[in-house]
């Protein structure tokens, strides 16, 4: 038996509004609509995961999703001329993923983060 796939599931009156911030800030395509629900998906092969923790690093609280870019600084773009506030961040932390954290039209915190190799050489100076 192997797991294949972890689906986040966010509740809210209104799957409508998660377009906005998940297909055009974050880029995720609308792979089913049945009008109740609505999932987005990335071409991207992805492992299923699933952390748990205690805070989520620095101090900070326990993200309700993770969701790993390619390009920081454009999703920090969006979500700053979306007028979304940033909770906490953009920094680099010391084990080495650059990231910040903003809430989804649902409440929900995220951290967005990236692991790219500046942000590496970053957090060793």
């Amino acid at each position: 038996m192997a797991v294949k796939r972890i689906v986040a599931n966010i509740g809210t009156r209104d799957v409508g509004r998660a377009k906005a911030f998940y297909g055009d800030i974050l880029g995720m395509d609308v792979v089913m609509d049945h009008g109740w629900i609505v999932t987005f998906a990335t071409d991207a092969s992805t492992t299923p995961q699933v952390s748990i923790a205690t805070e989520g690093g620095s101090g900070t609280p326990v993200p309700d999703l993770s969701i790993e870019v390619d390009d920081l600084d454009e999703v920090h773009r969006k979500v700053t001329l979306a007028a979304i506030a940033i909770e906490y961040g953009p920094t680099v932390e010391p084990w080495g993923v650059r990231r910040f954290y903003v809430r989804d039209p649902f409440g929900r915190l995220l951290n967005i983060l990236s692991h790219d190799e500046s942000a590496k050489a970053r957090a060793v100076r």
